[in-house]
């Protein structure tokens, strides 16, 4: 009787459960032994016993959570092999930030591979997407609707140096998430020619401080500490989404309000936030990355985690692959 990958991996309430290895992928509460992902707080949560990821995921954690956030940990480095009661278990890039990792689950014979969050575009802040062959493929699917074409990311920096050049009398100040969309930002600016130094909101200075640590060179960077407004007119300033509506932004220049996100292809959610400038960014496969990727790895079956479920499954099915919508609860789209 053939293997059937229940018996390999599975959805609890806990998150993706591996019975023959006990042991749990992305875990939204603590368990005893995690592998996780990346350092987004939806898939990285503190408190488990034993948590198993990539050095650069594990630093992240730290940073956010404390020198305590688990029992053990464990470092793996991108194709390294662990033997746990007889599942082999490696991580390959998945090109979503930082230490982000695909896991890779055998045993005897099968092979599945869960994308955590992933996307197919360079990012200069981190490895591209490893594609593995598998027999079931476990992919997220934040923006798995066919109105959802990223635009090149340099095209989108582009804006944002014009519009500086355009309103030097003005702060342009950036909403990006703290771990990853920042520092993308970032690099992209320097890549674009962008030399100037670039002024960062509090919240970022720590992770901005370890991408350094690990190689990504972000240039000359400072801390967006000024009382007076003025004083950044014609700068670009990176925050946390949350600080562009609070207090904090009102000490800059009449600013320009950008926002770097997926979901900014939606103009009635720009306008809805008050976002003088969208930037269609994001750290996320496209509905294009999204099916090229399953046409790629032509899985036996196509496992769905979170995101637009229905529409991804409905795809799949129409072109000859088994799809389950898994219907995982606790992963947010705020990092997209």
């Amino acid at each position: 009787m053939a293997l059937k990958p229940e018996t390999l991996l599975c959805p609890r309430p806990e998150g993706l459960y591996c019975a023959p290895g006990d042991f749990f992928i992305d875990p939204v509460r603590p368990v005893d032994r995690a592998v996780i992902t990346h350092g987004h707080a939806d898939h990285a949560r503190a408190g488990h016993g034993l948590v198993l990821a990539t050095q650069a995921t594990l630093d992240i954690m730290r940073v956010r959570y404390g020198d305590d956030f688990a029992g053990q940990v464990q470092a793996l480095a991108y194709g390294e092999i662990v033997n746990r009661s007889g599942v082999e278990v490696s991580l390959v890039p998945a090109g979503h930030v930082l230490g982000s990792a695909q896991v890779v689950v055998r045993w005897k014979g099968m092979t599945i591979v869960v994308s955590g969050d992933y996307k197919r575009r360079r990012d200069p802040t981190c490895l591209p997407f490893q594609p593995v062959p598998c027999d079931v493929f476990v992919s997220e699917a934040t923006f798995a609707l066919p109105v959802f074409r990223h635009p090149p990311d340099t095209e989108e920096i582009a804006k944002l140096t014009k519009s500086v050049e355009q309103f030097p009398e003005r702060t342009h100040l950036v909403g990006a998430y703290a771990l990853g969309k920042a520092q993308r930002i970032i690099r992209l600016l320097r890549e674009s020619g962008y030399d100037k130094t670039i002024y960062v909101h509090g919240a970022l200075e720590r992770l901005n401080a370890l991408y350094e640590n690990h190689g990504v060179d972000l240039g000359p960077i400072e801390p967006a500490t000024s009382d007076k407004g003025d004083d950044l007119a014609g700068e670009i300033v990176i925050a946390p989404p949350s600080a562009i509506a609070d207090r904090w932004s009102r000490r800059f220049a009449d600013p320009v309000g950008a926002f770097a996100s997926g979901w900014m292809r939606v103009r009635a959610r720009a306008r809805q936030q008050g976002v003088e400038l969208p930037l269609v960014i994001s750290d996320h496969a496209d509905w294009d990355e999204l099916t090229g990727t399953i046409a790629e790895l032509a899985p036996g079956e196509l496992w769905i985690t979170h995101g637009r479920e229905e529409a991804l499954a409905r795809w799949a099915e129409l072109n000859g692959i088994a799809a389950r919508p898994l219907s995982l609860v606790g992963y947010e789209d705020e990092d997209a």
